[in-house]
């Protein structure tokens, strides 16, 4: 584990290779020339994935009309981002990553426990992201006719390959992540446009204006989804790449940054999904088993390999980015390998987990919706007592002390540790399984909707035990911490 002394000292961070050797330590302020916006292109690259557009069936699953999705897509991406914004300012105040910067809530050893739940997010996501890839390449082989509906081999090839690829972008680093981005930016931005135009005449109008409002809590439930699905899902990594700005960047900027970056694409991809969605029930269905391969199948036989290999990389970016973060955490949670081998650890795991699901699972979206409203839970929580604490701070974070068990922050904080549990144990209560067969595994959930009708009430899917998490988690962390945190920055002065 990282000395104060070893933190104090790390002055380098890529090798000669141009692989980034840095771990979690503090990056030195020689290493620190980013501006703020230069957080646009990893952001923006690792949502502007065609899989943005599966949403589309998603959100209009839970019954509302088409002008409803379109408020909840963009409220629920914007504000998810937001958060994600907020704390990025964590890793320009601290210099070291996300769930480093949080054991100033939590303390040195106390933040391991919302690092675990970090650790289990990114992997999540990573491998959802390599599911969709090798999904995707099944189905339009298929349509090219050089594989049958039920070959295996072809998605043995394509798991294997999309694992290596995202392992090798994870081990290579911040600084060859950032140059990648750069290139899959245009790369994905051009062949968005062509999609969207070769499709466009699939949108049918009168249908979508044909389909009925839905109930507020079905709108809420659809808000949560979207946003546990796009900023939530990334705000334990947020200020991986904000480390690296410079001191005098400006805060407002950076969440500004991260907030556009991450949000331009989503909206734009979800509201074409909606179009396209809720024109075509099928499509619609078809979208539950296979996301980006169901969006295949509307193009021309002739842009079907252009349209996977953007398609694959795109979802590569936002798993690259996943992985990198991920080895961080691990490093985080006292695993002391160097953070190279952090990030191949869990590409074995992804790999995995890829195949788990693309063999053996009965569908992907019951398992993935499943993911992502079980472990958002306590990401809220964490990110709602993480934004109180950086409302809390007037100073940057005391960089040796976040190293230090002894120093300010502590080994233990046991009210940020108890805020978080008892967060979670009303979250969880509040939100439902909606798959219930495909993910069986967590249908304890819900306990606590006798409340508001019970399980198959009017409330049963709004999902609101995410909301109830975040602001319990910001309010009454803000509440019980003022007094210790002004106390911590007198003592750090």
């Amino acid at each position: 584990m990282s000395t104060p002394e070893m933190a104090a000292d790390a002055t380098r961070s890529v090798s000669q290779s141009g692989i980034e050797t840095a771990g979690i330590e503090i990056i030195s302020d020689e290493e620190r020339t980013a501006k703020p916006h230069n957080l646009f292109l990893p952001w923006f690259a690792s949502n502007i994935s065609v899989f943005g557009m599966s949403y589309g069936a998603w959100v209009l699953g839970f019954g509302i009309s088409f002008a409803q999705a379109v408020i909840v897509t963009i409220i629920g991406v914007v504000v998810s981002f937001i958060i994600c914004g907020v704390i990025a300012l964590g890793g320009k105040r601290g210099s070291v990553p996300t769930m480093v910067m949080s054991r100033s809530a939590f303390g040195v050893n106390g933040a391991k426990i919302p690092g675990i739940f970090s650790w289990l997010t990114s992997i999540g996501w990573e491998t959802s992201l390599a599911i969709t890839a090798v999904l995707a390449t099944s189905t339009v082989f298929v349509r090219l006719g050089w594989s049958s509906e039920d070959g295996n081999a072809v998605k043995i090839v394509a798991a294997v390959v999309v694992a290596a690829l995202i392992v090798l972008g994870a081990v290579a680093g911040y600084h060859i992540i950032m140059k990648m981005q750069a290139v899959l930016t245009w790369l994905t931005g051009i062949t968005t446009i062509i999609y969207i135009i070769l499709v466009v005449p699939h949108i049918d109008w009168s249908a979508l204006g044909a389909i009925e409002s839905g109930s507020l809590a079905a709108t809420i439930g659809a808000a949560t989804m979207v946003m546990t699905g796009m900023g939530l899902g990334w705000v334990n990594i947020a200020a991986d790449w904000a480390r690296y700005q410079s001191r005098d960047a400006d805060g407002k900027s950076i969440v500004f940054w991260n907030t556009f970056g991450g949000s331009l694409g989503p909206v734009v991809l979800i509201t074409f999904g909606l179009m396209l969605a809720g024109s075509d029930a099928d499509l619609s269905d078809a979208i539950g088993g296979d996301p980006v391969g169901a969006l295949a199948t509307l193009l021309p036989t002739w842009f079907l390999i252009p349209f996977l290999l953007t398609a694959i990389l795109s979802l590569l970016s936002g798993a690259i980015n996943g992985i990198y973060s991920s080895g961080l955490t691990l490093l985080t949670l006292g695993i002391a390998v160097p953070r190279p081998l952090a990030s191949l650890i869990d590409g074995i795991i992804l790999t995995a987990g890829t195949i788990f699901v693309v063999f053996f699972s009965p569908d992907f979206i019951g398992p993935f919706q499943s993911f992502l409203i079980t472990l958002g839970v306590p990401l809220a929580a964490w990110a709602g007592i993480m934004m109180a604490d950086i409302t809390l701070r007037k100073a940057d974070y005391d960089e040796k002390a976040l190293f230090d068990a002894s120093g300010i922050y502590g080994s233990i904080n046991w009210v940020s540790i108890v805020i978080m549990a008892v967060s979670c144990v009303i979250g969880w209560g509040f939100v439902i399984n909606s798959f219930a067969e495909a993910a069986a595994w967590n249908n304890w959930q819900g306990y606590l909707l006798w409340m508001l009708g019970g399980k198959e009430g009017p409330w049963a899917y709004g999902n609101i035990g995410v909301i109830l998490a975040l602001i319990i988690g910001y309010v009454v962390y803000l509440l019980a911490s003022m007094k210790k945190i002004a106390a911590q920055e007198n003592r750090s002065a």
